[in-house]
């Protein structure tokens, strides 16, 4: 998927109101949001990129550089604001691969090497999550599911 210039003048703002500015800048951003775009719209691995879109870890290092940062956050909110029509997709069990070892269920009372049982530490981690707020619980501040 190669962005259009039309598809391109209307991204670019959004882009570089909501990406982190650096020293030098991009010099081949059109390409590497083009990159992110077909990696997402085909399901393939970051190694799989065709050559015309550049090195492939540059695009990988991007997109989740700009994951941790917030920026495809931003860019959604900006987008809504401007009035950007955009479009809703649905997933299934049809287009949602399952990883290949996810066949079957882990055996009961798995461990790690330390000897700390893997679900006491899931239920911990989900406890701590809750306790401060983030998500499930109404009223502290999280997203009621």
């Amino acid at each position: 998927m190669v962005l259009t210039d039309a598809q391109w003048a209307e991204l670019r703002p959004l882009v570089e109101a909501c990406r982190p500015h650096a020293k030098v800048p991009p010099s081949h951003l059109r390409r590497t949001i083009g990159a992110i775009l077909w990696r997402h719209a085909n399901g393939a691995k970051w190694r799989s990129l065709p050559a015309e879109f550049g090195p492939w870890w540059m695009a990988a290092q991007t997109f989740i550089r700009w994951s941790r940062l917030g920026v495809w956050e931003r860019m959604l909110v900006l987008a809504q604001e401007r009035g950007v029509q955009l479009g809703m997709t649905f997933l299934d069990g049809t287009s949602v691969r399952a990883h290949q070892k996810a066949a079957g269920a882990a055996a009961k009372g798995a461990t790690r090497r330390d000897g700390v049982r893997v679900i006491g530490v899931i239920s911990w981690m989900a406890g701590w999550v809750l306790s401060r707020g983030r998500i499930g619980l109404p009223g502290r501040g999280g997203v009621v599911f």
